[in-house]
This record gives structure tokens, C-alpha cells and sequence, in this order.
């Protein structure tokens, strides 16, 4: 069974001041993308949970019960009662092209994706929102991978609500040589803050009002992200590469997420395909990627039965 994940953007990032827990309130707008992870899960014996990575950047991604994908297919198995967990297993095969810690959630997609094709794989049939509250317990973006298209999300980004956007999007991704940890990018904007009052967070509705119209131009004026300081922080070469693409005129750029990927909003396909090669020596940037937008959530791509049973 195998399942496709997008990656995401965040065209808007707003971040409230830390809770009691520690997590911080958000308002953000996530917009799903078309670069994908795929997963494949294949029967195994009972109890056996395993994971292999291939693709970009697979080495840097873990093959043990710390991976995202593995957390979800386990809270899957639980779903079937305590009882009955030590008679489900899975191998799950992660083929990765979303960037590893690039602020895209490709973490969070394997993650969703995993809990597609295991559900499927053991025919539980749970109910999506089903699947998404299982997803939040892993990280606060899995329940939009599972949506897809735009949505805006609040608490910790994991209440979604559908957001209309009009015809289609065209990004540029520069793809950081280096990664940020998410925690760690929080926690550098707390210190950046501290002795500061913090408004509390909302969505932008000029944003809102670009993405209803369909105009890159209004769209890329609005993008924002609260993190974008913290991550350039951490990584001050992320500086450069941001100079060295708001002198190549593109519509609207912002870091994506924590960072360090920067995804730079093309006019349409052609537009794109002219800001890929004139920001393909962007001090920092390890590949550049092309891809549209909205694109739909996680979506089984091919089935059969593999492995043992």
C-alpha cells in the first residue's frame, strides 16, 4: 500500500507568546505543495515495526522507533484495542524528496502518510478525522498533510479550517545546504523576545483577500512569518540567500515554516522556471525545486499486499 504526502508552506506564521506547556498559539495559512514523500507499507509479522529510507537526503532521516512514520503506524496498531497491537505489523519503505529539517514538514508527511496506508494495509476503515486526531498527537502539522489545498490553522495548527484559493500557485524552493531544528528555532525566537509584549496571533486578511483573488502580485506582498528572524538567527548565511533572491524581483519570498528552505512565489509556470535558474547560485542553496499549488492531501497512489503476513 502506497501513499503520497505533499510538503507544505506556511504563506502566513503567526506566533504567540509560549503557554504554560510550552507550546506556542499560532495563526497560520498552510498551503500544500506538489513536492511528495511516498510510503509503502507492507505486512509483517505481528509486533514487528520497521522502517527504511531511501531517496534524498535518506541518511540524515532515522530508521528506529524515533521516526514520525513509525510513531503513526504504531498508533494506528492501537487502535484495534491493546489486545490485539501485538498482531498488526508493518515494514514501511519512506521514499523521500521533501527537504529533511527545511521547515516543509517532511517529517510530518510520513507521518500522515503512514497513517493512510496502514489503515488501509490492516482495512480499518478509520474515519479521516479519525486519523487526523491520531496525527496531532505526532506533530501539529500532520492533520493538514492529510487535508491538503489551503487551510488555515489555529491552536497549535492543527485546527483546520478549508481556506478558499483561487487557481493555482507557482513556487520556487531553495533548499538549504544546511537544516534548523524547529524546538530550537522557537526557542530563539522566545530569547529575541523576551522583555517584549506579544500581540496574540491572527490570520492576515489582506493574505486572505489575495489568495480569494488569485493574484500573485497581492499574495506575494502579504506573505509573512514570524520565524523568519529566529531562523537567521541561527543561521545568519540564510541572510545572503535571502538578499540574493530579493535581487532577482520575485513576487513574494519568505522562509518556509522554521527554515532554512526559502520558497520564493513565482507570477505563474514561466515566471518559475526563470527565478529556478537565476537563483540556482544562491549562496547556501543546495538544489532548487520547482512546484504548484494547492495540491491535495495524502492520496493512496498504488495497493497490493508485500511481505509477510
Amino acid at each position: 500500500m502506497t501513499v503520497r504526502a505533499p510538503a507544505k508552506v506556511n504563506l502566513h506564521l503567526a506566533v504567540g507568546a509560549p503557554e504554560d506547556d510550552g507550546y506556542h498559539p499560532l495563526a497560520t495559512v498552510f498551503q500544500a505543495v506538489g513536492l511528495f514523500d511516498e510510503v509503502t507499507a507492507s505486512r509483517a509479522p505481528g509486533g514487528t515495526f520497521t522502517v527504511e529510507v531511501t531517496g534524498t537526503d535518506a541518511s540524515r532521516v532515522p530508521e528506529d522507533h524515533s521516526n514520525l512514520a513509525v510513531r503513526a503506524a504504531r498508533a494506528v496498531a492501537r487502535t484495534a484495542g491493546p489486545d490485539d497491537e501485538p498482531g498488526l505489523g508493518v515494514h514501511l519503505h519512506i521514499r523521500k524528496q521533501i527537504p529533511v529539517a527545511g521547515g516543509m514538514a517532511g517529517g510530518s508527511a510520513d507521518a500522515a502518510a503512514a497513517l493512510v496506508a496502514c489503515d488501509a494495509l490492516w482495512g480499518l476503515d478509520l474515519p479521516r478525522d479519525q486519523l487526523a486526531d491520531l496525527g496531532a498527537e505526532i506533530g501539529a502539522d500532520v492533520p493538514f498533510l492529510l487535508l491538503g489545498g489551503t487551510a488555515v490553522g489555529l491552536g497549535h495548527g492543527d485546527r483546520l479550517t478549508p481556506a478558499l484559493s483561487r487557481g493555482s500557485w507557482s513556487w520556487v524552493l531553495l533548499v538549504s545546504s544546511q537544516e534548523l531544528s524547529t524546538p530550537a528555532v522557537y526557542g530563539e525566537l522566545d530569547r529575541l523576545r523576551r522583555g517584549r509584549a506579544v500581540v496574540e496571533p491572527r490570520v492576515s486578511d489582506p493574505l486572505m483577500q489575495a489568495l480569494r483573488s488569485g493574484d500573485p502580485a497581492a499574495l506575494g506582498a502579504s506573505l509573512h512569518n514570524d520565524l523568519q528572524h529566529a531562523a537567521v538567527s541561527l543561521l545568519p548565511e540564510l541572510d545572503h540567500t535571502l538578499e540574493y533572491v530579493a535581487a532577482a524581483a520575485p513576487t513574494g519570498y519568505l522562509v518556509s515554516g522554521s527554515g532554512p528552505t526559502v520558497a520564493v512565489l513565482a507570477e505563474d509556470e514561466q515566471h518559475a522556471a526563470e527565478l529556478a535558474v537565476a537563483l540556482a547560485d544562491a549562496p547556501g542553496v543546495s538544489r532548487v525545486l520547482r512546484a504548484s499549488a494547492p495540491v491535495p492531501g495524502c492520496r493512496v497512489v498504488e495497493t497490493g499486499v508485500r511481505g509477510a503476513v
